[in-house]
Order: structure tokens, then sequence, then C-alpha cells
């Protein structure tokens, strides 16, 4: 399988949790998670924030008054995927624990999930989408190794 080429920025926001959290994401496994997703070549900002900058983020761009697990800013899909992935350490962290999962895997699939949703994969505007979406992210995250994100809800 070929690869798509990729641009990443990968930036740690300060905050109490960051230190661990840049040891779960070295780049170049963040760099390798992405690509796996890409249908085409990409230039993506990866930023991992705290609570307050998540919350604020969420509240501003979706009018949702909480910090969420990753948010996806896309500019441009075609013909060269743009985009900023937003994730937030304390809420991965979170459910990383609630689901028995490894930080690093869960920060895989959510950077899955966000480089999908950036070449405009959705899951809210219907079920067929939404089942469509978790079983190409299922594939992808199997071929990176990792279990079956959705494998206790089907």
């Amino acid at each position: 399988m070929a690869l798509n080429q990729l641009q990443l920025s990968l930036q740690f926001a300060r905050h109490p949790e960051a230190s661990a959290h840049r040891a779960a994401l070295p780049r170049h496994q963040v760099a390798r998670w992405i690509r796996h997703a890409l249908a085409l070549d990409a230039e993506i900002t990866v930023r991992i924030v705290g609570t307050e900058e998540g919350q604020q983020l969420n509240r501003d761009y979706r009018h949702k008054d909480y910090a969420t697990n990753v948010l996806t800013f896309d500019y441009q899909q075609e013909p060269t995927v743009c985009a900023d992935l937003v994730l937030c350490a304390p809420v991965v962290e979170r459910e990383a624990q609630e689901q028995g999962k490894t930080l690093a895997a869960h920060y895989a699939h959510l950077l899955v999930h966000g480089t999908l949703h950036a070449q405009g994969w959705d899951h809210e505007t219907s079920e067929e989408d939404a089942r469509e979406m978790e079983a190409y992210e299922s594939a992808i995250l199997q071929e990176l190794g990792f279990a079956d994100p959705y494998a206790g809800e089907r």
C-alpha cells in the first residue's frame, strides 16, 4: 500500500498533562497513523491541548460548552487535504482509561477519526454514514495493529 505524502506539524500546548501525552505521541507514530487514513496528500497540524483550550474551541466553533476529545478543522479537501486536528489531552486520557485502552491506542483512533473527517467523512448525518465511517476506521486501526475500537458497540 502506497501511503500519501504528509506535511505534519505536531504541537503541544502547555498544560499539566503535556509530558505524558508528548511521550505517548512520538512524531513518527502520529504521522504513520494519519497517513494510513489519507486518500490524498495532506498538510495537517495536530495540536494537543488542555481542558480550557479544548472547551473554548468547542464552544466557539460548535456551540457546545464542554471539552471534547477531537475537533477537526478542515480547510481544503482537494487537491491536498489541509486541516487542523485539536485533541484535548485530559478528555483523551479519561476516555482511554474508561475504555481500557492505552493512551497511544486511543490517540491513534482519534487521529484516524479526525483525519477521515478532514476528508469529508461524516458520522452525524445518518446511521448509514456512521456505520460506514466506523467500519473504515476499524479496518485502518486493525491494519495499524490496534483492536477494533467499536467491537463492543456492535
